[in-house]
Protein backbone atom coordinates (compact mmCIF):
# COMPACT_ATOMS: atom_id res chain seq x y z
CA UNK A 1 0.00 0.00 0.00
CA UNK A 2 1.40 3.35 -1.06
CA UNK A 3 0.93 6.36 1.20
CA UNK A 4 0.84 9.52 -0.87
CA UNK A 5 1.65 12.92 0.51
CA UNK A 6 -1.57 14.79 1.01
CA UNK A 7 -2.12 18.19 -0.55
CA UNK A 8 -1.83 21.23 1.70
CA UNK A 9 -3.35 20.95 5.13
CA UNK A 10 -3.46 23.57 7.87
CA UNK A 11 0.07 24.42 8.93
CA UNK A 12 1.60 26.68 11.53
CA UNK A 13 2.32 30.09 10.07
CA UNK A 14 5.92 31.23 10.29
CA UNK A 15 6.77 34.74 11.21
CA UNK A 16 8.27 36.37 8.15
CA UNK A 17 8.48 39.88 6.82
CA UNK A 18 7.03 39.06 3.41
CA UNK A 19 3.78 37.15 3.04
CA UNK A 20 3.82 33.61 1.73
CA UNK A 21 1.72 34.54 -1.30
CA UNK A 22 4.60 36.87 -2.30
CA UNK A 23 7.03 33.96 -1.85
CA UNK A 24 4.91 31.66 -4.03
CA UNK A 25 4.62 34.24 -6.81
CA UNK A 26 8.36 35.02 -6.73
CA UNK A 27 9.30 31.33 -6.79
CA UNK A 28 7.00 30.60 -9.73
CA UNK A 29 8.67 33.43 -11.64
CA UNK A 30 12.16 32.09 -10.83
CA UNK A 31 11.55 28.46 -11.78
CA UNK A 32 12.08 28.78 -15.52
CA UNK A 33 15.41 30.53 -14.93
CA UNK A 34 16.92 28.07 -12.45
CA UNK A 35 20.02 26.42 -14.02
CA UNK A 36 19.74 23.01 -12.32
CA UNK A 37 16.03 22.67 -13.12
CA UNK A 38 16.80 23.46 -16.77
CA UNK A 39 19.75 21.06 -16.83
CA UNK A 40 17.67 18.17 -15.44
CA UNK A 41 14.58 19.24 -17.43
CA UNK A 42 12.42 19.55 -14.29
CA UNK A 43 8.99 21.10 -14.30
CA UNK A 44 7.17 22.83 -11.47
CA UNK A 45 3.68 21.30 -11.55
CA UNK A 46 2.14 22.85 -8.43
CA UNK A 47 3.19 25.34 -5.79
CA UNK A 48 1.21 26.67 -2.88
CA UNK A 49 2.01 27.64 0.68
CA UNK A 50 3.94 24.71 2.18
CA UNK A 51 3.45 22.39 -0.80
CA UNK A 52 5.34 21.77 -4.04
CA UNK A 53 5.06 19.21 -6.82
CA UNK A 54 7.88 18.80 -9.35
CA UNK A 55 8.42 16.38 -12.24
CA UNK A 56 11.39 15.15 -14.24
CA UNK A 57 11.39 12.90 -17.30
CA UNK A 58 14.10 10.27 -16.98
CA UNK A 59 16.80 9.89 -19.64
CA UNK A 60 19.28 7.15 -20.60
CA UNK A 61 22.09 9.46 -19.39
CA UNK A 62 20.75 8.97 -15.82
CA UNK A 63 21.58 5.23 -15.75
CA UNK A 64 24.36 3.95 -13.53
CA UNK A 65 26.69 0.97 -14.16
CA UNK A 66 23.91 -1.43 -13.07
CA UNK A 67 21.53 0.04 -15.69
CA UNK A 68 19.44 1.56 -12.90
CA UNK A 69 18.48 5.20 -12.49
CA UNK A 70 21.22 6.87 -10.45
CA UNK A 71 19.99 7.62 -6.93
CA UNK A 72 21.30 11.17 -7.14
CA UNK A 73 18.72 11.91 -9.84
CA UNK A 74 15.89 10.66 -7.61
CA UNK A 75 17.27 12.74 -4.76
CA UNK A 76 17.62 15.81 -6.99
CA UNK A 77 13.93 15.70 -7.93
CA UNK A 78 12.96 15.28 -4.25
CA UNK A 79 15.32 18.12 -3.30
CA UNK A 80 13.79 20.42 -5.91
CA UNK A 81 10.30 19.89 -4.48
CA UNK A 82 11.78 20.33 -0.98
CA UNK A 83 13.39 23.64 -1.92
CA UNK A 84 10.25 25.07 -3.46
CA UNK A 85 7.95 23.77 -0.72
CA UNK A 86 9.98 25.23 2.12
CA UNK A 87 10.77 28.51 0.39
CA UNK A 88 7.07 29.00 -0.34
CA UNK A 89 6.59 29.38 3.42
CA UNK A 90 9.62 31.52 4.26
CA UNK A 91 12.49 32.61 2.06
CA UNK A 92 15.43 32.39 1.95
CA UNK A 93 15.40 28.95 3.50
CA UNK A 94 18.38 26.56 3.14
CA UNK A 95 18.69 22.84 3.80
CA UNK A 96 20.54 21.65 6.88
CA UNK A 97 19.50 17.99 6.65
CA UNK A 98 18.09 15.66 3.99
CA UNK A 99 17.39 11.95 4.47
CA UNK A 100 16.12 9.67 1.72
CA UNK A 101 15.01 6.05 1.59
CA UNK A 102 15.06 4.44 -1.85
CA UNK A 103 12.15 2.03 -2.01
CA UNK A 104 12.02 0.88 -5.63
CA UNK A 105 13.84 1.47 -8.87
CA UNK A 106 12.52 3.63 -11.66
CA UNK A 107 12.61 2.74 -15.35
CA UNK A 108 14.42 5.01 -17.79
CA UNK A 109 11.07 5.51 -19.56
CA UNK A 110 9.42 6.84 -16.37
CA UNK A 111 8.68 10.38 -15.32
CA UNK A 112 9.34 11.06 -11.64
CA UNK A 113 6.94 13.16 -9.59
CA UNK A 114 8.22 14.58 -6.29
CA UNK A 115 5.91 16.16 -3.74
CA UNK A 116 6.92 18.12 -0.66
CA UNK A 117 4.67 18.90 2.29
CA UNK A 118 5.95 21.23 4.98
CA UNK A 119 5.15 19.61 8.34
CA UNK A 120 6.42 22.38 10.62
CA UNK A 121 7.41 25.91 9.75
CA UNK A 122 8.94 28.01 12.49
CA UNK A 123 11.29 30.91 13.03
CA UNK A 124 14.33 28.66 13.41
CA UNK A 125 13.52 25.43 11.61
CA UNK A 126 11.28 24.04 8.91
CA UNK A 127 10.61 20.29 8.62
CA UNK A 128 9.25 18.65 5.48
CA UNK A 129 8.31 15.25 4.08
CA UNK A 130 8.80 14.27 0.46
CA UNK A 131 7.61 11.39 -1.70
CA UNK A 132 8.89 10.47 -5.14
CA UNK A 133 6.64 8.39 -7.38
CA UNK A 134 6.39 7.50 -11.05
CA UNK A 135 3.65 9.06 -13.14
CA UNK A 136 1.54 5.92 -12.56
CA UNK A 137 1.93 6.12 -8.76
CA UNK A 138 4.72 3.62 -8.05
CA UNK A 139 6.55 4.74 -4.89
CA UNK A 140 10.26 5.22 -5.61
CA UNK A 141 11.50 7.06 -2.51
CA UNK A 142 10.49 8.81 0.71
CA UNK A 143 12.49 11.60 2.27
CA UNK A 144 12.54 14.05 5.13
CA UNK A 145 14.36 17.33 5.30
CA UNK A 146 15.10 20.21 7.61
CA UNK A 147 15.77 23.78 6.58
CA UNK A 148 16.91 26.87 8.39
CA UNK A 149 15.44 30.27 7.47
CA UNK A 150 18.09 32.89 6.76
CA UNK A 151 15.89 35.84 7.76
Amino acid sequence: MTRKIEKPRPRPRPSAEAGTSDNVAALKAKFGKEPIAKFLDMKLLELSEGYAKVSAKLKPQYLNFNDLIFGGIVMAVADEAFAYGTNSVITPNVASQFNIHFIAGADVKDELIAECQVVRAGKRVCISEMAVTTRDGKLIARATGTTIPLV
